[in-house]
């Protein structure tokens, strides 16, 4: 059998991996074992597998793979933040961001090569799309990672939250997201807490309602106005499904699980939404929604037309949130320095869309 016509085991959550051994005559368990040996031990290797017999390794090498994509940079920031470019094997390449913390490490995972939704603020969405990733390009993002930082399956946890935050709208892919965030929680496979995986969404309002019924990890939704006439211009998703719809859908989300919280991420801009004013209006609309708020420091980028907001207007429009009883955070800038900070990853992406080119010719620089 070609190299094309294999099976890369890394598309297939427990429930697809039981039925590829069933198709190929084993007994559904072997999923189980399997899924342990590439997830929680890295094997890439059948012939690594002990608990299989020689004959299931030998079909396994003819009709299966464990294919990972190749890392073409490994750069550590100045505080640690450490992020990956992985080649894809269609020559695209992604990036993902591990954020070591003093009682937590998070890696940041891309859904698609580029982003369809072109946010203004954003270097993904100015790299334009190429299309959404497979499963296996998903997952592979946490093996590689478990692999470069060394884990250990027998010892503590070093990516201890996934964070589906990176390159793309993960709604937007949601049929391969799916199976990816069962394997992170699948205790034979990385074990995490529905919890300490979260979803991070510009607000595709119909696919929060599968989420909510078919895995529903932690949410966090990319708000960053306060009303629809300057969130249409940041976030152009709004002119399909408004704040109202939004908020509407992060109630109902959490109306099943009463200790459970929406976390509203809010870049902060100069002069463009973090005035005393947008703040009390972003507490009214927040009021009655079970939620936290994430105020992130923009990070510029190449062509941009924003700059952060100081400090002083970072603090008052906190204050102003704090006061009105919503938790609030100011989110540290991690990874800068490489690149690797919230609205900063960038990939390199086989553009399907020209917004690169169109961008550089609005902007002078072709």
């Amino acid at each position: 059998m070609s190299a094309a016509e294999k099976t890369n085991l890394l598309n297939l959550d427990r429930a697809a991996m039981q039925e590829f051994f069933v198709g190929i005559g084993e007994k559904p368990f072997r999923a189980t074992q399997v899924i342990q040996w590439i997830h929680q031990y890295g094997v890439d290797d059948f012939e690594a597998m002990t608990n299989l017999g020689k004959e299931l390794r030998a079909r396994l090498r003819e009709a299966a793979e464990i294919r990972v994509p190749e890392i073409i940079q490994d750069q550590i920031a100045a505080d640690g933040t450490r992020k990956w470019l992985l080649r894809l094997d269609d020559g695209n390449a992604i990036e993902t961001v591990f954020i070591p913390e003093e009682e937590r490490g998070t890696l940041c995972v891309s859904s698609q090569v580029g982003c369809t939704l072109n946010c203004s603020f954003c270097s993904t969405g100015h790299q334009g799309f190429n299309r959404s990733l497979a499963v296996a390009e998903i997952i592979a993002q946490l093996l590689v990672a478990n692999r470069a930082l060394g884990r250990d399956p027998r010892g503590d946890r070093i990516i201890t939250n996934v964070v589906l935050m990176g390159m793309g709208e993960p709604l937007l892919n949601f049929d391969n997201v799916l199976p990816a965030m069962r394997l992170m929680l699948d205790d034979y496979a990385y074990g995490l807490s529905r919890r300490r995986v979260t979803l991070s969404t510009a607000g595709v309002v119909p696919m929060l309602e599968r989420l909510r019924e078919e895995c529903p990890v932690s949410l966090a939704v990319s708000l960053h106005a306060p009303n629809d006439a300057l969130r249409d211009q940041l976030v152009p998703l709004n002119k399909k499904y408004p704040i109202r719809e939004l908020l509407e859908a992060c109630r109902r989300y959490c109306a099943d699980s009463p200790r459970s919280r929406v976390t509203f991420e809010y870049v902060m801009l100069e002069g463009v939404n973090d005035s005393i004013e947008h703040a009390h209006e972003l507490a009214r609309i927040l009021g009655d929604v079970p939620s936290k708020v994430n105020l992130i420091p923009f990070n510029p980028f190449p062509q941009t037309q924003y700059r952060r907001s100081s400090k002083p207007a970072i603090d008052r429009f906190r204050d102003v949130l704090v006061a009105a009883g919503l938790t609030t955070i100011t989110r540290k800038t991690r990874g800068d320095d490489i690149d690797a900070a919230c609205g900063q990853l960038a990939g390199r992406v086989q553009d399907r869309t020209r917004r690169r080119e169109r961008l550089a010719l609005r902007t002078g620089r072709a």
